[in-house]
């Protein structure tokens, strides 16, 4: 049996199920709020290419390197964006949680969260990892402050990283480690009552 194996993760403001082509339209709708597409620090799909990366996640997950979710906002239903568990490594139980994006009008709200929440208390108590990475451009500052709100350290910058359109990424490396995961947990929980009071 594969390591990582489709599951649907929820809370009360929010649903990670396995994402499919039956999502395409609602996420070509809210990858629109906002133009995501022109931010130039990060790879996000036009409306019209969102059925074409929908296809590579999918093709990535049957390679067993990423496992795709779409976010469904529970209040609406809809599907307000993606993230995943990629660059998995069963052997050494690590991975990655990224290539994640929401639609502009649920960004910086207590989704992403409790969407990190799900997807790390998985990680750690179901998939039994060791180490969960972080992964962001140096200049991608939103991502950068959200990753360290959750309480991932950064363990460093890989210099030209990977090219890009502008040259080159340098990559901030973050992670959370098992034995740091029961005061993260406390640390989301905290979060997440404090924007329920708000």
């Amino acid at each position: 049996m594969a390591w990582l194996e489709p599951v649907s993760l929820c809370a009360d403001n929010v649903r990670l199920e396995p994402l499919s082509a039956a999502h395409t339209e609602a996420l070509a709708g809210a990858v629109a709020d906002g133009e995501l597409w022109n931010l130039w620090y990060t790879s996000i799909p036009r409306p019209e290419a969102m059925a074409a990366e929908i296809d590579r996640r999918l093709g990535l997950q049957r390679q067993g390197s990423m496992l795709p979710f779409a976010v469904i906002e529970a209040a609406s239903g809809l599907a307000v964006g993606m993230t995943t568990y990629m660059n998995a490594d069963g052997a050494n139980r690590r991975l990655e949680i990224g290539s994640t994006w929401y639609r502009r009008s649920v960004q910086r709200t207590a989704l992403n969260t409790a969407c990190k929440l799900l997807l790390l208390r998985h990680a750690f108590e179901q998939l039994e990892c060791i180490a969960v990475e972080f992964r962001t451009h140096f200049f991608n500052q939103p991502s950068r402050r959200a990753i360290e709100r959750l309480g991932a350290k950064l363990d460093g910058i890989l210099r030209q990283h990977q090219r890009t359109a502008q040259g080159f990424r340098d990559t901030c490396v973050y992670s959370i480690l098992a034995s740091e995961w029961p005061t993260v947990r406390a640390h989301l929980h905290w979060q997440l009552t404090q924007s329920r009071a708000g």
